[in-house]
């Protein structure tokens, strides 16, 4: 059962600057920061709020590391702008499967690491009306920037 909107992706080309804007524009700070090798990004999560299940909302800040990244290839065909939404799940592993079962392709065999040592997998675009969706299991937050 998915339980809350994760976070929402935003692709861009400066993080700090894009950190800068949101800070000023909204007054989100940056929770969590990181390099993901693997996805070829730098990133910064910008807690929104909690949520009732123990999760929290997030703005996922994305710049690319490396010109093979998906993240840098989308960025030079779309620009800056919303990459993916995520939505929150207890058991990845399950709710991909079931998603599966109705015909929607899953992208990843089996999950990956995400963000804060969650549990990741993505869903297609082109079965999601156009929507890159990613399925996010949080693991347990402990503490603030990294």
């Amino acid at each position: 059962m998915l339980t809350r909107i994760d976070h929402i992706g935003i692709a861009c080309f400066d993080l700090d600057r894009t950190v800068e804007f949101y800070r000023a524009t909204y007054g989100f700070e940056v929770f969590h920061s990181e390099v993901n090798e693997e996805q070829g990004v730098r990133e910064a999560m910008l807690k929104i709020n909690d949520t009732s299940d123990g999760g929290a909302s997030y703005l996922q800040l994305l710049e690319p590391t490396r010109e093979d990244s998906t993240v840098a290839k989308w960025l030079a065909k779309n620009g800056e702008g919303v990459h993916h939404i995520a939505f929150g799940t207890a058991d990845v592993d399950a709710e991909a499967a079931d998603i599966k079962e109705k015909g929607v392709r899953v992208l990843y065999e089996e999950p990956r690491r995400g963000s804060m040592g969650s549990r990741i997998t993505f869903l297609h675009p082109k079965d999601c009306h156009g929507v890159l969706t990613e399925l996010v299991t949080s693991a347990p937050v402990e503490s603030s920037e990294h």
